[in-house]
């Protein structure tokens, strides 16, 4: 336990990620979810929140966001979150609002090919 909350291996980490191990060591070297914990025998540790900060990266994943585009939001979050009642904010803010930008021409992007492969789905059963 850290800090009172409760903990889980990388194991099971990855099965309620749906993600590899692989994918989740990678992500603990370049520092972008990195384990709250290890056990005595060195072991990584999960909480929560890191769980959480996967769940984000993974949702990044399909819209095309490059690992250094994911540290530079998880950076942007982190501060926001370490300082609520910042005083300038607006910096982090204009950052925060870029991004969720970025998405949602990538989320529509995504729709129209999704679009374009139902239709060609269409085609071929009509043929």
């Amino acid at each position: 336990m850290v800090s009172g909350r409760s903990m889980m291996h990388i194991g099971e980490l990855a099965e309620r990620s749906g993600m590899s191990l692989r994918s989740l060591r990678h992500y603990d070297e370049i520092g972008l979810v990195s384990a709250s914990g290890r056990t005595e025998g060195g072991f990584r540790l999960y909480t929560e929140t890191d769980y959480d900060r996967l769940i984000l990266i993974r949702r990044m994943k399909p819209l095309g966001f490059s690992l250094d585009e994911m540290a530079d939001l998880l950076r942007i979050i982190d501060a926001l979150e370490e300082d609520p009642d910042g005083t300038d904010r607006s910096e982090l803010r204009a950052g925060l609002t870029g991004f969720i930008e970025q998405a949602v021409e990538r989320r529509e992007k995504l729709r129209r090919q999704l679009d374009m492969a139902d239709e060609f789905v269409e085609l071929l059963r009509t043929r």
